[in-house]
């Protein structure tokens, strides 16, 4: 009997990774897209990017009713309900990134739309990129436990919010200089704010994994330059 509950939570667990690693995937697709599309000014890509995030929340659903099950079945210990939780909160912090790379995608006609090419387009890609780079190393982080994989990626925070930083400050100084620029310039800052939350999310797992794999806390991280003034 024993051995058959073992087995069923075992056979639960690898469920539940599996659900959160299609949620991620989809998440990161996500972003790319949304970059693609961003660059490509495609508006059919775009579209199918704010189409696909309900799969995601879907996916959510189904994972916080799976985890209420294991919760109330099995009734977890220790490292065990460490994961669980962590796979629950986990969920909800990629769902808000998909989120956040829908809202890229559905300001892409808005920017079809002007006229004015401007420079800090360019470096939003790259940006998007570091951060898509992020949600795929903390979600492997949690699939395989790894506490130092996590950590790279809390360290790592920095890059985007450097990007953030450069890409503000760009964009405040194309408007003071040329106010016909002012509503396109709007629409990559918020393009570019999304970018910079989703590499905090990204974070927020990857604090989370270390959590669950070592049952200890990082330091709060401090905020400087453009980051700091927001908050």
């Amino acid at each position: 009997m024993a051995e058959h509950t073992i087995k069923a939570f075992d056979e639960e667990i690898d469920r539940l990774r599996g659900l959160i690693a299609e949620m991620g995937g989809r998440a990161e697709a996500a972003i790319e897209n949304a970059m693609l599309a961003l660059q490509r000014q495609d508006q059919r890509l775009a579209a199918e990017v704010v189409a696909d995030d309900k799969r995601i929340d879907a996916l959510e659903a189904e994972v916080e009713k799976l985890v209420v099950q294991i919760i109330a079945l099995r009734a977890p210990m220790a490292n065990d309900l460490r994961d669980v939780i962590a796979a629950l909160k986990i969920v909800s912090v990629v769902e808000r990134i998909g989120d956040y790379a829908k809202n890229i995608a559905k300001r892409v006609p808005l920017i079809a739309a002007n006229q004015h090419k401007l420079e800090p387009v360019s470096l939003l890609p790259s940006m998007g990129q570091v951060a898509g780079e992020m949600v795929q190393d903390a979600l492997n982080a949690f699939a395989a436990r790894d506490a130092e994989l996590a950590l790279a990626v809390v360290e790592r925070d920095q890059v985007v919010d450097d990007f953030y930083d450069s890409v503000f400050r760009t964009l405040v100084t194309y408007m003071v200089e040329n106010p016909k620029t002012i509503s396109e310039c709007a629409h990559l800052l918020f393009i570019a704010k999304n970018i910079e939350r989703i590499g905090d999310h990204a974070t927020n797992v990857a604090e989370m994994v270390y959590y669950a794999a070592t049952g200890q806390t990082l330091p709060e991280r401090e905020r400087g330059g453009t980051q700091q003034q927001e908050n």
